[in-house]
């Protein structure tokens, strides 16, 4: 089970890096919100896993609150986001 946790651990270390990345570097305010959708969803990974190693359900809660808060952070910035201008000066659609 160490093993599996740690290969599990490696893997979601390596996607939140790819995904900070995205966020950082992203052209658009889409790229970013999905970057962070993603971070938040690795993060939820990692409880997870963290949860499955130590044999401690404690963490849950927080499981569901962070799916709770990245659920409703993505849809209201969706909603409410303001298109981005493209690179030739014309307003995006």
């Amino acid at each position: 089970m160490t093993t599996v946790a740690i290969i599990a651990g490696a893997m979601l270390l390596v996607a939140a890096v790819l995904t900070t990345y995205r966020v950082m570097a992203g052209p658009s305010t889409l790229d970013r919100l999905i970057g962070i959708d993603t971070l938040i969803a690795v993060s939820i990974c990692g409880l997870a896993v963290w949860a499955t190693w130590s044999r401690d359900t404690a963490v849950v809660p927080a499981i569901v609150a962070l799916s709770l808060v990245g659920f409703l952070g993505s849809a209201s910035v969706a909603r409410f986001r303001v298109p981005d201008n493209k690179q030739n000066g014309e307003a995006g659609k």
